[in-house]
């Protein structure tokens, strides 16, 4: 890279840097329990926190990068009936919360609801309830709202051609935006995610991406970084550079100085994985999913006190809410 590009980028990351300042010197390690995570820091339970699938493995998108395999790694709730019985068995295991996605259908939205009163019975038990569920309709929203769902994640795409060819849909960076102002609309908190390279490892419509989020006001805002499933169509695929990464990291946390940012589960195993969390944390995030050792190391260098939570990072947002700016 030109001496000139790193110089850019690297006045970008110190002014990301800058912004974060503004917050209190504190990072959030998020590690639930869905996931193993076992370091000198912080060993988490199982089961302290879930991801539940109404569709079971079904999917019609098939998104390129995906394909169904996230799928796999979820409980089966295929009927309100059996995601109660989930609830229950989950309960006895120590639970807290549950996420509730599934595959999406030809449309782009997870058919979430029959399963409303299903989460209702979660709340009701005391679990925190999180919805992954696509495009959402004005109706859906005001569902989940009355469920007492706590918060609302979704993937928001800022370029078109991405949506068709990536995801298979018939859609458009507005629809996107709409679902977020429809859930705001509805009172419910949302944390609408990126996924960086997701166009085959390139960057398309990023940008417009979080300037359609800031729009929507949101309680958090989660970025990962394209990590194709094996056996894909994007299988084999480069991820976009590190610098590339950082360029949107930076640009998240200038164009949203009040609003927590947190780097989400998926990024690259290996070197990219460390190399992403670091220069995350130099481009002002509050949060990681499952840090590397050596990135506690790391913002502990930087003065920021560490702190581990079971929870989903998207939910690390409310933990700053006595930003002056919020």
């Amino acid at each position: 890279m030109e001496s000139g590009n790193m110089t850019v980028i690297q006045a970008m990351i110190q002014q990301a840097w800058e912004t974060r300042r503004e917050f209190r010197p504190e990072i959030w390690f998020s590690v639930p329990g869905a996931r193993h995570y076992d370091n000198p820091y912080y060993s988490n339970r199982p089961f302290s926190f879930a991801n539940l699938s109404v569709t079971g493995k079904a999917c019609a998108c098939r998104c390129a990068h995906c394909e169904g395999a996230l799928l796999q790694t979820m409980i089966g709730a295929t009927s309100p009936q059996a995601m109660r019985r989930v609830v229950d068995k989950l309960l006895e295991k120590g639970c807290r919360g549950i996420l509730v996605s599934g595959g999406g259908n030809s449309d782009g939205e997870v058919p979430l609801q029959p399963f409303v009163e299903a989460m209702g019975y979660a709340k009701q038990m005391g679990l925190k309830v999180l919805v992954h569920g696509g495009l959402i309709r004005r109706e859906t929203a005001a569902m989940l709202k009355k469920a007492g769902v706590d918060q609302v994640l979704m993937d928001v795409i800022g370029n078109e051609g991405t949506i068709r060819e990536v995801c298979h849909l018939n859609r458009k960076p507005d629809d996107y935006l709409q679902s977020m102002l429809y859930c705001r609309d509805a009172g419910l908190n949302i944390a609408p995610h990126i996924v960086i390279g997701l166009h085959f490892g390139q960057i398309r419509g990023e940008r417009r991406a979080l300037e359609m989020i800031k729009q929507a006001d949101p309680e958090t805002i989660v970025l990962v970084i394209l990590t194709p499933a094996c056996g894909t169509a994007m299988a084999g695929i480069q991820p976009p550079s590190i610098d590339e990464a950082a360029r949107i990291m930076g640009t998240a946390r200038i164009l949203n100085p009040a609003t927590p940012i947190t780097l989400g589960c998926a990024r690259p195993p290996g070197k990219y994985k460390r190399r992403a969390e670091i220069i995350a944390i130099d481009c002002g995030v509050n949060g990681i999913a499952y840090p590397d050792e050596t990135t506690v190391d790391y913002a502990r260098s930087k003065g920021l006190k560490t702190v581990f939570s079971e929870e989903c990072c998207s939910l690390l947002g409310r933990r700053w809410s006595n930003y002056s700016g919020r």
